[in-house]
């Protein structure tokens, strides 16, 4: 067996490029530099790049389009270079052309790894300890330590701070001088906001430390002549500085956020100032208003807090509090805001108080495929007899019995309405909700969940509630929790998705909705066992090829030629898929012209797919609004007259006839062209074949053609 198709069959594929939170194959890689592996690769985030017939790149439209070299690196290459700026700190810091120009090299530099983060972490502990060195030097002019604080960022930009932030001292002398530090700090300088980020996510490092910070504190109290003046102590004075920062308009704030969750868990802080934070955090939350920009960044650090709090807090600390929350969060109103941040943050909250109600554990009705071992699977394979040794749980596995809180149905309706909101990160926090609270659930109440989520795919809803459906299902099916005894009625609902085209104006929408689609597919493949997927094969496979071909945007072609892929390599039931995948493969599709007019012939050949993918160009694309796109499929009509010339002449003529006088523009245009290409075509075969048309068209049909251009006329069609 080749080895690539080797790697089809056992599932060796990335996820589609387009596809939420998936990198795998969306970028195209970097610059050229020292010690990388070159590769031409094409960016399928970027203008639709493709591939022509003599080897050179096109534009969609024709035009040419240079050849960009992506590249996969190796090695932190410029570790040297590095080490040498951050040195040459103390020299430049005073001068602010060296300055800028220092700043911006460090900047080329680590954007060069944004793709490939971990090459840094072997270098990222004495760029660390180099840096702190100048920001812990009492002697360092305030400018130096500034910029020491913003290669910092810099850098932790690059690797993320929940990575970065392992790496800071955390001693308890630590504590101290990161406080002192942070409460000299001026709020409001917008040209510092680097220092007081990193002081606050090094500030929240600190307080890891496993010993009660009373003991930080000595005596508080110093006797003067007028009385006892009272120092504050550690835990109210990081808590002071916590609060201010989550009121402030720079990025600060989410250092902020971070801080609280990690200070107020602590076990010495949770009891004694944690229902002061929320009450101070719900009081600051009703006074607050989306309408005001002021409002907007106080709610805004609020629920980042709250959200951060209600993750990293035990259930146990958490649940005497989560149904007050629940109730301030429904008094502000969220859904009404036109803030997309805040709405995506009041659904994310929503959802973390969702899982403080339930109990964590994993639901035992939940669909298991089996192994993820190709070895286990294997050996089972050869130990058992009967086929399909991956099933869903056993009814009479007992569950256990518990009430589920009544908050839960808020909680849950939230999140339903949520999926329909009109920004996709929106819909994408209700969907990943969705999946993680159905996963704690009965098996009657998810059900139940599962079947309210289904009433969004309705035709009364719009776009946006079919695209949070979509991702939705993939959440639900990749953990589990989509029964096979519901995929007879989700199925035809993810077909129908597939060629979601809804016309708005003078465009259409809804190719988030056929990407999200793409996504379904993807995660089914490995969510289910192939005998459960069996039924709905050849549907799917059509669904998806002819998404893969005929889809006008890219990033839908794309994606489905990824999930086609992947359906190949999991479920190894798709008709000639590797044969299709040979030619319809992720980049090929990315040519819209190829797609139609040429790897459509080459599927066409294979029966199953033959009469849906001219179905499809007849009922969904020779009446687009878009009139390249009838052109195209009326030209594609023509590719595969001789594939299928019988079906032509007795099914699509008949259908098509009628359509010319239609009184929508689109339809009558691609109708009328699409019988031109179809007669051009059958004409050429009967030549070929040293015949007549007559040969290939009953009498009715003959007429029917002739008789084309005189209705047109006496309807006044042509004006």
């Amino acid at each position: 067996m080749h080895m690539t198709e080797a790697m089809w069959l056992l599932g060796a594929t990335a996820p589609p490029g387009t596809f939420p939170r998936c990198r795998s194959l969306r970028h195209g890689g970097l610059r050229k530099g020292r010690g990388r592996r070159d590769r031409t690769v094409i960016s399928p985030c970027l203008s639709p790049v493709i591939m022509a017939a003599d080897g050179s790149e096109r534009e969609e439209d024709g035009g040419q389009e240079n050849v960009s070299s992506g590249n996969v690196l190796e090695l932190f290459t410029e570790s040297k270079e590095t080490r040498e700026l951050i040195l040459s700190l103390r020299d430049v810091c005073e001068e602010m052309v060296s300055r800028e120009v220092c700043i911006q090299r460090i900047i080329v530099i680590m954007d060069t790894y944004q793709e490939q983060p971990h090459l840094l972490d072997p270098h990222l502990e004495w760029m660390l300890d180099l840096l702190l060195q100048i920001v812990r030097d009492k002697s360092s002019p305030p400018v130096l330590m500034h910029l020491g604080f913003k290669f910092l960022y810099i850098i932790s930009k690059v690797r993320g701070y929940k990575i970065f932030l392992r790496l800071f001292p955390h001693e308890v002398v630590d504590v101290r001088p990161v406080l002192e530090m942070i409460s000299i700090q001026n709020p409001t300088d917008h040209e510092t906001w680097e220092t007081r980020y990193m002081l606050l996510l090094w500030l929240s490092m600190t307080c890891l430390i496993p010993f009660d910070l009373s003991r930080l504190d000595g005596n508080l109290s110093s006797e003067g002549t007028e009385g006892a003046q009272i120092r504050r102590s550690t835990m109210d004075h990081i808590l002071d500085v916590a609060k201010s920062y989550l009121l402030v308009s720079d990025k600060a704030r989410d250092a902020a956020a971070v801080l609280v969750s990690k200070f107020i868990t602590r076990p010495d802080v949770k009891q004694k100032r944690m229902a002061d934070f929320l009450d101070w955090a719900l009081s600051t939350l009703s006074k607050a208003s989306y309408l005001t920009i002021e409002g907007t960044i106080a709610m805004d650090g609020i629920l980042k807090a709250l959200a951060q709090l209600f993750k990293h807090g035990k259930r146990e600390d958490c649940l005497p509090y989560a149904a007050t929350v629940l109730n301030a969060l429904d008094n502000c109103k969220l859904c009404d805001s036109n803030q997309t941040v805040l709405r995506k943050l009041g659904v994310k909250l929503v959802q973390r108080l969702g899982l403080i109600f339930l109990k964590p554990k994993t639901a035992a009705w939940r669909y298991q495929r089996g192994s993820r071992s190709l070895a286990d699977n294997l050996l089972q394979t050869l130990s058992s007899s009967s086929p399909g040794s991956t099933a869903a749980a056993s009814p009479s596995d007992a569950e256990e019995e518990y009430d589920i809180p009544e908050e839960i149905e808020n909680v849950i309706e939230q999140l339903l309405v949520g999926l329909k909101d009109k920004d996709t990160i929106v819909r994408w926090s209700a969907a990943k909700g969705i999946g993680r609270l159905t996963g704690r659930l009965p098996r009657e109440l998810a059900d139940d969940v599962v079947g309210s989520m289904l009433d969004c795919f309705s035709f009364q809803e719009t776009n946006n509630a079919w695209h949070g459906g979509c991702l939705a299902l993939a959440e639900l099916g990749r953990r589990g929790l989509l029964l096979p005894s519901r995929l007879p009625n989700v199925v035809p609902l993810i077909l129908k998705a597939l060629v979601y085209d809804e016309k708005r104006g003078a465009c259409s929408v809804g190719s988030n909705v056929r990407d999200a689609a793409c996504y379904v597919c993807w995660a089914f493949a490995r969510a289910y066992d192939p005998l459960m997927m069996k039924p709905y094969v050849n549907n799917i496979a059509c669904g998806l090829i002819i998404a893969a071909i005929f889809d006008r945007d890219v990033n839908c072609r794309r994606a489905a030629s990824a999930a086609f892929q992947e359906n190949v390599g999991r479920q190894g039931t798709f008709p000639h898929g590797i044969e299709i995948l040979t030619t319809a493969d992720y980049f090929a599709v990315g040519n819209r012209v190829n797609c139609f007019l040429n790897i459509s012939v080459f599927v066409t050949a294979f029966p199953e797919y033959t009469t849906a993918m001219i179905d499809h160009l007849v009922e969904m694309k020779i009446n687009h609004w878009d009139i390249v796109i009838r052109e195209l499929s009326t030209k594609a009509l023509h590719n595969l007259t001789p594939v299928a010339p019988e079906y032509m002449t007795k099914s699509v003529l008949p259908r098509l006839l009628p359509l010319t006088t239609d009184t929508d523009l689109h339809t009558r245009h691609g109708a009328i062209l699409a019988c031109a290409e179809i007669t051009h075509a059958l004409s050429k075969l009967a030549v070929r074949n040293n015949g007549s048309v007559a040969d290939y068209l009953d009498s009715d049909v003959i007429s029917g053609l002739i008789s084309i251009h005189q209705r047109l006329h006496e309807r006044q069609l042509y004006r």
